[in-house]
């Protein structure tokens, strides 16, 4: 009975194997044919039956008109271009649309290019990318996308250093974007560019008011992060779709900004690293705001690291998402432009919303001036610091290692009922 058990699961496992070579086949040949159709100028489209012979295409005056409608021309010249992005992130349910959640900065950025008329195909047939999938709430100064537009020049594959007849791709698309979204500046790129596998690093900043936090003690603990390591720990584990969880972290720093407010500094994080898992800076930051208030020793985060001593992340609230702000992404050869009419509107956009923002920040400091200062409560810090349970002593959560046996548990059921 044993034997023939053993002997089913292989059998399965060998199905499994068998359908993800089958899966990866066609996600080779779809990327091919991607290539193959975005280098395509006829504007026509063709299908093939199942015994290969070529059959018009009897839609293509309704897709024609569609493509009028929506925005999307299929008839021009276009390029593969990359675009830096910049949004306030507190009323987006996140960057990327692939959820059923709105709005979010993608599908405001999509609606965008097709009221102008740049899209010259669908989102996929655009070879669409992105850099990062930032939460919701968190912002971003330098997010890059990258995908096929419209292009006024005829032949893309000529002398692009003379870009003064290209459409002003940031002036346009400014134009129509919400306020809380810019396009900072563009740049021609080659066929093989992927914004998000082709950026080098990233750099996230997170911002924090100082208050009676250790900085010291802070910054000897952000120092270990320094490196390649193992930071399931600090994450939110997809153990589906991700397998490996080191990352290197090439600059970890906490310093002033030169901002006071009500005997309080501001200060700021300031993370690099070549990638990042789902959630990890958010986890980072909290686990240094508990070293900062003197909860935790800088060695927890050495502990944490140590997945053979720790293989289970315990459990912790992530720091907030608003001051967290996706602040650039380096990618090699790369040189945004922006026009200096662009450039001027983007200016004076950003300095009515800061002083837009300015004034409502000043109407709260006015209602605190009508308030009596409130005396420091040494009690309630004494309290906080007797109720906190030490991470390592925390409830965890399940290890990589148990929550990829659950996966393949339910794919087996899965597959077993499918045969």
């Amino acid at each position: 009975m044993a034997a023939a058990e053993t002997e089913t699961a292989a059998a399965l496992q060998a199905e499994v194997n068998a359908l993800r070579m089958r899966v990866q086949e066609l996600e080779r040949e779809n990327q091919r044919l991607a290539k193959v159709a975005s280098s395509c100028t006829c504007g026509f489209k063709c299908n093939r039956n199942v015994e290969g012979t070529d059959l018009p295409d009897d839609s293509s005056k309704r897709t024609k008109r569609r493509g009028r409608q929506d925005g999307i021309s299929s008839h021009c010249s276009k390029r593969q271009v990359a675009l830096k992005v910049m949004y306030f992130g507190k009323r987006f349910y996140g960057f990327s649309s692939e959820g059923n959640t709105e709005p979010t900065v993608e599908s405001e950025i999509f609606k965008a290019l097709e009221r102008a008329k740049l899209m010259v195909g669908s989102r996929k047939e655009s070879c669409y990318s992105r850099c990062g999938r930032t939460d919701k709430g968190v912002s971003a100064s330098g997010q890059v996308i990258s995908l096929y537009l419209r292009s006024n020049i005829k032949d893309v594959g000529g002398d692009m250093q003379n870009e003064r007849s290209e459409i002003d791709y940031v002036k346009v698309l400014n134009r129509i974007l919400p306020e809380d979204i810019r396009v900072l500046g563009w740049c021609p790129v080659p066929a093989d560019f992927h914004a998000r596998f082709t950026c080098l690093s990233r750099e996230y900043k997170y911002l924090f008011w100082k208050g009676a936090l250790d900085i010291l003690e802070m910054q000897k603990a952000a120092s270990k992060f320094v490196g390649e390591h193992d930071f399931r720990n600090f994450c939110k584990m997809d153990a589906a779709n991700v397998s490996n969880y080191r990352r290197r972290i090439t600059e970890f720093t906490i310093s002033a900004c030169g901002k006071r407010s009500n005997n309080d500094e501001l200060c700021s994080m300031t993370i690099k690293g070549t990638a990042f898992l789902w959630h990890q800076v958010r986890c980072m930051v909290a686990v240094l705001f508990l070293i900062g208030q003197g909860l935790e020793s800088p060695s927890v985060v050495d502990s944490l690291l140590d997945i053979t001593k720790t293989p289970r992340k315990p459990q912790y609230k992530m720091a907030a998402e608003l001051p967290l702000i996706l602040r650039s992404c380096l990618f090699d050869k790369t040189d945004f432009m922006c026009s200096s009419d662009a450039s001027l509107s983007l200016t004076e956009h950003l300095n009515d919303q800061y002083h837009h923002y300015m004034l409502q920040a000043e109407i709260f400091h006015e209602a605190l001036s009508c308030l009596p200062f409130p005396e420091s409560n040494l009690l309630e810090a004494l309290q906080k610091k007797r109720n906190h349970i030490p991470l390592l002593s925390r409830q965890t959560e399940p290890s990589y290692e148990e929550r990829i046996a659950k996966v393949k548990t339910k794919l087996t059921g899965n597959l077993s009922i499918a045969f």
